[in-house]
């Protein structure tokens, strides 16, 4: 066997330790260009199990709120407070802002500045009508006498909601903070990351609305 055959069917022990020859270089650098995508989805899923402790929080409230909501201590119950006509619009406002959440993260991925600012802009202000209507509701029934010192019922009702109304309060510090990184840094990549873990927490705080709007206020009106 020649010496080219025998470096071309054999490494060349030389080389040991010296690093990779160029075809592996090269592939290591194709494989390399490609780690941006790995790390959004790394971030992405890493971000889901963080989320996952909002949820278990979230499951203790419920579950405290589903022990009490019968202890009104002959007080209201939440067939003498709710509202359906307005928890109903609230609803609409957030699954609605949860849509336009999209378009933003659409726009990002597209750079297309409309598309982006106009979305995160609406998703902005339905997040504010949502609060809005959140903080009324509190106030009217504080006014009738039904605050959360009232009973055990009222007391697991308001940290539900509450907590819930808290989250996407610090959502929307959150939205005006993307906004201003895309506004000053242009859509990088990082900027692409933290916008995906954000619109994964804004959807998260819908789905955990609409287990409290079925539990809470359409179970509650129906007792």
């Amino acid at each position: 066997m020649s010496g080219a055959q025998a470096a071309a069917g054999h490494a060349n022990p030389l080389r040991v330790g010296l690093g990779p020859g160029p075809d592996r270089r090269r592939a290591h650098a194709e494989h390399g260009a490609a780690g941006p995508l790995h790390k959004r989805i790394i971030v992405g899923y890493g971000f889901w199990i963080f989320l996952l402790s909002d949820f278990i929080m979230f499951s203790c409230f419920f579950a405290t709120y589903a022990v009490l909501v019968g202890a009104t201590a002959g007080g209201p119950s939440g067939a003498d407070l709710f509202d359906l006509t307005n928890v109903g619009i609230e609803t609409a406002c957030l699954l609605l802002s949860s849509f336009t959440c999209g378009i933003a993260s659409i726009g990002a991925q597209t750079q297309r500045d409309s598309w982006y600012y106009g979305a995160m802009t609406a998703t902005f202000l339905l997040g504010v009508a949502f609060l809005g209507l959140e903080v009324h509701e509190f106030v009217d029934m504080a006014a009738e006498g039904a605050g959360p010192t009232r009973s055990a019922f009222l007391s697991a009702f308001f940290t539900l909601v509450g907590c819930h109304g808290l989250h996407v309060s610090l959502g929307l510090l959150w939205l005006l903070t993307m906004m201003a990184q895309v506004f000053a840094k242009g859509y990088r990549a990082d900027i692409l990351r933290r916008l995906l873990c954000f619109s994964l927490f804004w959807h998260a705080l819908d789905i955990i609305w609409v287990g409290l709007f079925t539990v809470v206020y359409l179970m509650g009106v129906a007792q």
